[in-house]
C-alpha cells in the first residue's frame, strides 16, 4: 500500500496567517490552481481511491485532483484539521494581544496532538484493511500531517513547514511505514 499525502491548496486565511483548525475556510485562486498543477502532475502514476478531510478547503483540492485522474472522492472527518479551539482565525499578533506572549501554555480549548495522531492512526488503519493493495491519495491539513508524520517518521525534520499541495508518499510495509517522498512541492514549479 502507498499512500500520498497532500495538504490542501492555499486559502485567504494561509496568507493573512490566521489559525484555520476545524473552520471551513475555501480555497482561494491560487489554491485551485496549484492543484490543478497537482493533479497534472500525478497523471503518469498509479492512484486507485482519493480519500479527503471534509472540510472544504481539503475536499475542493481532492476534487480538483480527482478531475484529472478520474477518481471520486471519498470524505473522513477524521482527516480534519486540529481543532484550533479559541484561536481559530486569529493571526499570531491577535493572539498575543488577546492572551499575551505566552498563550501557548493556556488551555484555549486546542486539540491536542496525541488526539490527533490517534485518529489519524484509525483512518489510515481503516483504510489498510478496506484497501490493502491499492495506491491512495489522501487531502489533509498542515497540523494533522505534522502530528502524523512526527509519530510514524520520527528521524525526519518536522520543523519544515508543510506547503499547500505539497505531496509526501509513504510505503506501507507490514505495521511500518517507508518514506519515499517528503513535501514534494515540484508540481509548482
Amino acid at each position: 500500500m502507498r499512500i500520498g499525502f497532500i495538504r490542501h491548496g492555499s486559502t485567504s486565511w494561509n496568507k493573512e496567517k490566521r489559525a484555520q483548525g476545524s473552520s471551513d475556510i475555501h480555497l482561494d485562486e491560487q489554491g485551485r490552481r496549484d492543484a490543478a498543477k497537482l493533479g497534472e502532475s500525478l497523471l503518469n502514476e498509479e492512484w486507485d481511491r482519493i480519500v479527503s478531510s471534509d472540510l472544504s478547503r481539503a475536499k475542493e483540492t481532492a476534487e480538483i485532483i480527482g478531475r484529472f485522474l478520474q477518481i471520486d472522492v471519498i470524505t473522513d472527518p477524521r482527516l480534519r484539521e486540529a481543532g484550533g479551539g479559541q484561536i481559530e482565525g486569529t493571526t499570531e499578533q491577535e493572539r498575543i494581544e488577546k492572551w499575551g506572549e505566552n498563550w501557548r501554555e493556556l488551555d484555549l480549548g486546542i486539540e491536542k496532538e496525541e488526539l490527533v495522531v490517534e485518529r489519524a492512526h484509525e483512518a489510515l488503519n481503516d483504510l489498510h484493511d478496506h484497501y490493502p493493495d491499492q495506491n491512495i491519495l489522501i487531502v489533509s491539513h498542515g497540523s494533522f500531517l505534522r502530528h502524523f508524520f512526527k509519530s510514524t517518521l520520527p528521524e525526519l525534520n518536522h520543523e519544515k513547514h508543510i506547503v499547500n499541495t505539497s505531496l509526501t508518499v509513504l510505503r506501507r510495509n507490514g505495521d511500518n511505514w517507508v518514506n519515499e517522498l517528503y513535501h514534494s512541492t515540484s508540481h509548482l514549479d
